[in-house]
């Protein structure tokens, strides 16, 4: 009998040849392709969260960088009435600078012809008390720092007011009553912080010309500031002081907390694009577990006949733990230089909304794509490739049946669990990460039971094709692959369905909302017309042609109390009911609702009466029911009026509507505006010029071009997030060729034996190309029925009209997913009908 020598006594390899052994591995693996799936899936995965990940940090960094400026003080008070002149004492006795800013929307024009609305800034002498203002000689001049303002009877301006009204540096631009020369162009305003969104040009003037402007009037809405500076410790003490005496209106921005409305933003912003990025995170999982199922099926022979020659578990362990490590960490490098690419074309998609020089990134990104990467591996390749390290040396001599250890499983569940953190991670709260993966695998499930019973239905159908021997052979691998066939049609799937549904969003959810609008549906408003200019400015509009105008009153007031309590923003735990009871109502009177309204509960207004009917939104938002009595503080006095109804209202429709509406002996004799809407056809764009420089205090908002801005915002937003979906197609597209190559040695041999039975190879490729595109189209029309339905539900449920279903969708879809699948075939099945059958056959 032949002696064995006693391994358990030969020399254990130490650590640096464990190490040159895993590197000598890794490279021979990736020199036969065994590694090019898995790479290519930890490469997606990570350049997805890191593409994010550098954006929102460096956007993150510019606020910190930029935090003083944005205030352009050390302390702002914001408040929408005016600033008390006890608060200005206050800080002046403790040492401190102060300035006052005025700020609202009014009309604007030139000599000709022509007005435009702008966001109007008077200014005191010092302002701003941080950073500086940069203002050029004209558009596109060479620009400089300033510490000055304004001259009296001059204003600043932003370029795109210039080119809207055709006017240069040097004209008299009309601001209310008052006749200013434009003096400078502003190219840079340190508080009005990161232009997220410029709703309106800027027009600065010196806060000693707005009396001559006669634009604030009862009713006006305009939001008063505080700006204050000086040593650490006064503000520390003002800020103290005025927390214990702000009132109702009021609230305070420091240079710690920056503005926090910017950064509740930027927060949301980061959360949503990193979820997208974590949707190709999920699907790329499942890639690297099939890479890693084929890698491990694929070496076990090898690792087999290692440990015939004397290789133990450990070393075995630690070769392909050091393996995978560098895999890993290669994969995650390449991914975070991919994904600092991306999150370069992400800032030019983004870069009318980013309107600030964004400082370089820090390393954090860069280390949470390192994790992601070795999280991933670790939770779905390791687990898979743990089994190896048990394989036996008797597997050389006998093919034991595969099982799956109680390790193995383990690993799984660990592997789950801190994919699991990740996603809480990433989500930011609990809730929130289990939507987004329950939703995944929700998706996944419906697709895969959809696509289950179309393999069903193609099983019974495919006697039909016995004349065409290419589609027969496709239809009976699609069948005979059933699990491999739902992988891969559930993975582009969702994918796809991701990049449809957000371009539907973009498109069609707005359209079909546009498309609910009646043809005459107002597209102006006209706010801030005076009680003595009624009947003047609906005169004006009828001997235009624009009749049945409407005038309503509009009181603004300020909730008080409920009931005879006192209620304010603390007596609420909704945000809406907050931001509600924090700032003042549009209140309004009149003796018949409004035709666009509908009583849902109680009874209309009894004339004389002291009462109001509330939207029914607000009521329930608020808790406000039947009979309940409600308090209003308009401009300093009291007005107590009793619940007698509620009312739906239908916002659609463009007319001026209220929340609240009272009854005329409760606000008749109150500080109040008149406002109304109309439709003004594309033929009478000149009326509202004239109309302007007659009543110079007026405002008109434009409709359509509001939403023209908000289809041009929606568009670079969408363009970005598209981008981040391009990561998930491509995950879904590797998941597909993972799962083709995991049954690439199944079609090798099936070819040489149909090859062997008189079958050519062209027949085999044509047989191929068929299976993927059935794949890719199933896919494609899974797509885009989940995109469908999704926007049918927004449109619904959420936006309440009815979307127009298109054909679109469909055929992208299909297309689409059909291109995705021959090129996940093309990357995973090359080379499979070029192998000799002879070959094959020996082999198997």
């Amino acid at each position: 009998m032949m002696d064995f020598p006693d391994m358990s006594q030969a020399k254990r390899p130490g650590f640096w040849s464990t190490l040159r052994l895993g590197a000598r591995m890794m490279m021979r693996d990736a020199r036969a392709g065994e590694l090019r799936l898995l790479v290519l899936a930890l490469v997606v995965a990570v350049a997805a969260v890191t593409s994010v990940g550098f954006l929102a940090d460096r956007v993150s960094r510019a606020l910190e960088r930029d935090a003083g400026q944005m205030l352009g003080a050390d302390l702002v008070l914001d408040a929408d009435e005016p600033v008390p002149a006890a608060f200005k004492e206050q800080a002046r006795e403790r040492g401190l600078t102060v300035s006052s800013t005025w700020q609202f929307p009014t009309m604007v024009g030139g000599a000709a012809d022509g007005a435009q609305l702008a966001a109007l800034k008077a200014v005191e002498p010092g302002y701003p008390l941080r950073g500086a203002l940069r203002v050029a000689d004209a558009p596109f001049s060479p620009d400089a720092p300033t510490r000055d303002t304004p001259p009296e009877g001059a204003v600043w301006v932003d370029a795109q007011l210039l080119s809207l009204l055709n006017l240069k540096v040097g004209d008299t631009l009309n601001v209310g009553d008052a006749h200013l020369r434009i003096d400078r162009v502003i190219t840079y305003e340190p508080d009005r912080g990161m232009q997220f969104v410029n709703v309106a040009p800027r027009v600065l003037l010196r806060a000693s010309d707005l009396p001559a402007t006669g634009l604030i009037a009862p009713g006006s809405r305009i939001g008063y500031a505080l700006l204050v500076a000086g040593q650490p410790d006064a503000v520390a003490g003002y800020s103290a002081w005025l927390g214990q005496n702000l009132k109702r209106g009021q609230k305070v921005a420091t240079l710690e907390s920056g503005r926090p409305e910017v950064r509740r933003t930027l927060d949301r912003a980061q959360r949503f694009l990193s979820l997208v990025a974590l949707l190709a995170v999920l699907i790329s999982a499942v890639a690297v577990a099939l890479a890693a199922g084929r890698y491990m099926t694929r070496h076990r022979d090898g690792i087999a006949v290692m440990r015939c020659l004397g290789a133990v578990q450990s070393q075995v362990a630690r070769m392909l733990t050091l393996e995978f490590t560098l895999v890993g960490l290669f994969s995650s490098a390449a991914g975070c230089l991919l994904g600092y690419a991306v999150h370069q074309v992400l800032v030019m998609l983004l870069g009318s909304l980013i309107d600030t020089a964004l400082p370089a990134p820090s390393a954090i990104p860069a280390l949470q794509g390192l994790l992601t990467g070795l999280l991933l591996l670790l939770g779905f390749a390791l687990p898979a490739l743990a089994q190896l390290r048990h394989v036996p040396p008797a597997r050389v001599l006998r093919r034991d049946a595969d099982t799956l250890s109680a390790r193995s499983a383990l690993g799984y569940v660990l592997g789950a669990t801190g994919f699991a953190l990740l996603i809480w991670w990433f989500a930011g709260d609990a809730r929130l990460g289990a939507v987004v993966a329950g939703g995944f695998l929700g998706a996944f499930g419906v697709f895969a039971l959809v696509a289950w019973m179309c393999i069903l239905g193609l099983a019974r159908v495919r006697g039909l094709a016995a004349g065409l021997p290419a589609l027969r052979f496709a239809l009976a691998g699609v069948v005979r692959r059933r699990a491999a066939t739902i992988t891969q049609v559930c993975a582009l799937a969702v994918g796809l369905m991701a990049l449809l549904l957000l371009t539907m969003t973009r498109t069609d959810l707005i359209q079909g909302w546009q498309r609910t609008l009646p043809p005459d549906a107002p597209n102006r408003f006209l706010i801030n017309v005076q009680p003595d200019q009624r009947q003047a400015v609906t005169d004006a509009l009828t001997r235009e042609g624009l009749g049945g105008i409407a005038l309503s009153p509009m009181v603004r007031g300020r909730l008080i109390a409920v009931n005879g309590k006192p209620v304010g923003p603390d007596d609420y735990e909704e945000p809406r009911a907050k931001r509600l009871v924090d700032r003042e109502f549009n209140l309004s009177y009149g003796d018949e609702m409004p035709s666009s309204n509908r009583i849902e509960q109680g009874r209309w207004l009894a004339p004389g009466s002291a009462e109001v009917s509330l939207e029914s939104g607000l009521a329930k938002t608020l808790g406000i029911g039947l009979g309940d009595k409600m308090t209003f503080d308009v401009a300093g006095q009291q007005v107590e009026v009793a619940v007698s109804s509620t009312r739906r209202v239908d916002w659609d429709t463009m007319r001026v509507n209220f929340f609240a509406i009272l009854t005329p002996a409760s606000l008749a004799d109150m500080p109040q505006s008149w406002i109304t809407s109309f439709y003004l056809p594309p033929e009478k764009a000149a009326v509202l010029p004239a109309l302007v420089r007659e009543f110079p205090n007026l405002t008109v908002f434009d409709v359509g071009a509001i939403l023209q801005q908000l289809q041009s915002v929606l568009n670079e937003v969408g363009r970005a997030v598209q981008l981040l979906f391009l990561f998930t197609l491509a995950a879904g597209v590797l998941v597909l060729s993972a799962a083709l190559t995991a049954t690439r040695d199944e079609r090798m041999r099936e070819a040489a034996v149909l090859r062997a039975l008189g079958a050519t190879r062209r027949q085999l490729a044509r047989s191929q190309r068929i299976e993927l595109w059935a794949v890719g189209g199933l896919a494609g029309l899974l797509a885009a029925a989940g995109a469908t339905a999704i926007a049918w539900a927004l449109s619904t449920l959420v936006f309440d009209f009815t979307i127009t279903f298109s054909l679109w969708p469909w055929l992208a879809g299909i297309g689409i997913g059909m291109l995705g699948a021959w090129a996940g075939g093309a990357l995973a099945l090359r080379g499979v009908l070029r192998t000799p059958p002879l070959v094959t056959l020996r082999e198997t």
